[in-house]
């Protein structure tokens, strides 16, 4: 990420559009190499293995293209600049997420959600929206956010072809990653979301989720 704590309000927004270019359309570089499965791969995935696996790892990439947007715009109208820091700390592992995601998408001879820049703008706007409820607020939002993903994750460990082990190492990380932002925020001092906010939350992830499985 480009430190954009000197910046002005003009500029930081300007600066948050760029990465949102380079999120939806450029191949990001991940800081940390992919994961790598534990166990040796089993046998070859067959053509309906390989595109179901591929659904799944599209969803994944949106989630990430969405974190992006998210982390982005809550840094963005944060008015801590610890809390900025820690922001785009986040942004920063959920763009090797990102490229770990790519990545695999074109191992699996498939490819990103075409809706990708429809996703980046509707998670830009509700970050906007928790950053501009204040730090404790926004807080909340990321912690949510990461146990709804988390859930996402561990219910994709399930569902994915036994064999993929090159899947499942990358999403069993993610896992991990996002509990971990969870926390941190929590440890920062999130509040606690109203219930009809996490419903809407699930609402938009489930929308998202449903479309991007094929589209």
């Amino acid at each position: 990420m480009n430190d954009q704590s000197r910046l002005s309000g003009p500029d930081r927004l300007l600066a948050s559009l760029d990465q949102g270019l380079r999120t939806v359309f450029a191949h990001q570089a991940a800081a940390r190499p992919a994961p790598k499965p534990e166990q040796e791969p089993g046998a070859p995935l067959d053509a309906a293995e390989r595109r179901y696996a591929a659904s799944l790892m599209r969803v994944n990439h949106v989630g990430e293209v969405c974190a992006q947007a998210l982390y982005q715009s809550q840094a963005l109208f944060s008015r801590n600049p610890a809390l900025q820091d820690q922001l785009r700390q986040a942004a920063q592992e959920e763009t090797d997420h990102l490229a770990w995601t790519r990545e695999r998408l074109e191992q699996l001879g498939s490819r990103p959600s075409y809706l990708g820049p429809l996703w980046w703008a509707g998670a830009f706007a509700f970050g906007s929206l928790a950053g501009l409820a204040g730090d404790r607020r926004s807080l909340g939002f990321v912690v949510e956010t990461e146990r709804q993903v988390e859930a996402h994750l561990a219910g994709h460990l399930e569902k994915l072809p036994a064999n993929d082990t090159v899947s499942r190492a990358i999403v069993a990380q993610m896992k991990a990653d996002e509990a971990r932002h969870a926390d941190e925020a929590l440890a920062a001092g999130a509040q606690e979301l109203p219930a009809p906010v996490k419903g809407l939350m699930r609402l938009a992830a489930k929308v998202m989720t449903v479309t991007a499985h094929r589209i």
